[in-house]
């Protein structure tokens, strides 16, 4: 019985790990798709910043 628990444990913490190690975006980033300027414009809700394609997985807001 502890051995299915602390594979499941494991698993867990794993998946958690590469969720962390994968994203970039911060809180503030609010990707919002705006298709009345193009239909593949995103702009960030928060701090205004744009892209064009795909959904952006980095924050875009330039570093102060």
């Amino acid at each position: 019985m502890p051995l299915p628990l602390l594979i499941l444990a494991g698993a867990v913490y794993l998946f958690l790990w590469h969720q962390w190690r994968t994203t970039t975006l911060t809180r503030e980033c609010r990707w919002r798709l705006d298709r009345s300027v193009a239909p593949d414009f995103w702009r960030c809700a928060v701090c205004g910043a744009e892209a064009r394609g795909a959904e952006p997985k980095d924050c875009l807001r330039q570093k102060r």
